[in-house]
């Protein structure tokens, strides 16, 4: 079963996702390809990082001619907002999700395996052991919802429910947003033609009626509630330790992030958000 790397990103990730594809191409074995996806105007700069396993992916080629990004006015240009008749203004996080579907009509990998463009690999790790023969590892936080959580877990889920014909509020509460997790193209392809036929829209169109979603509550739970998990395995281990929280750790504290990674994490993400100096992660790296 053949596993493609998958990051969205955009120009000021740049030096960040560069990062990520030095470790990637010093840590992690078992895939075919990494696709990095980006905006149209970012093509030029990440075409630096192409190789013979390393493909950029226009943003273009992957949705529909009616969504368009602009420059948002209400940012004097700074930021990018995504347009069209069919759906909300959205952002660029919202784009990138989107992409993340899409490439599933692109590629033909058996599956995808998602790394953020913040995230570095500090551990040797085989993409090729998301498979359990022909069944995926998804990943699944059992009944994490059930519990105390920020009020978007639960809007998303709800959402996610909404579009895919099943209950809403999901009985079992079940969490599947993380960093470093692996989809079927099969499931994605079916995924989407499923929301189209409850909706009568394209899917983008269907999703993006709201701005607050997440493409890993809606997989997670059409694996799960549509597809009644078959071809998948669930797995709560996460792969990846996150920095989330502002401001930017100190070398001590930054250094015992790093010593506190369970043997199962491989690898590091620290929020752009954040500043936190790439530099500083590269020397950590190649240290």
């Amino acid at each position: 079963m053949r596993t493609a790397i998958v990051t969205a990103s955009y120009a000021p990730d740049f030096e960040r996702c560069k990062l990520l594809c030095e470790t990637i191409d010093r840590f992690v074995t078992g895939y075919t390809r990494h696709y990095i996806l980006v905006e149209h105007r970012d093509m030029a700069l990440f075409r630096q990082l192409e190789g013979p396993r390393r493909i950029i992916v226009d943003e273009n080629d992957l949705l529909p001619g009616w969504i368009k990004p602009f420059p948002d006015p209400l940012s004097f240009g700074r930021k990018r907002i995504w347009l069209s008749p069919r759906t909300m203004p959205l952002r660029g996080w919202h784009v990138q999700q989107f992409r993340r579907i899409a490439i599933a009509s692109h590629a033909d990998e058996d599956a995808f395996f998602y790394v953020d463009s913040d995230v570095a690999f500090l551990r040797p790790f085989d993409c090729a052991s998301n498979w359990h023969g022909d069944t995926l590892r998804l990943f699944r936080r059992d009944a994490e919802l059930l519990r105390p959580v920020a009020d978007d877990q639960r809007i998303w889920s709800e959402q996610a429910g909404r579009l895919l014909g099943i209950e809403p509020v999901s009985p079992v509460g079940h969490d599947y947003i993380s960093t470093l997790i692996a989809w079927r193209r099969d499931a994605l392809l079916s995924m989407c033609g499923h929301i189209e036929k409850l909706s009568s829209r394209h899917w983008i169109a269907a999703i993006g009626r709201e701005r607050r979603f997440s493409e890993c509550m809606i997989y997670g739970r059409y694996a799960d509630e549509v597809l009644m998990a078959k071809g998948h395995y669930h797995d709560s281990a996460e792969f990846c330790r996150i920095y989330w929280v502002e401001p930017a750790p100190t070398e001590e504290e930054f250094q015992a992030f790093v010593e506190a990674m369970t043997p199962e994490q491989v690898a590091i993400g620290i929020q752009s958000f954040i500043g936190f100096d790439t530099a500083r992660i590269r020397k950590l790296v190649n240290g």
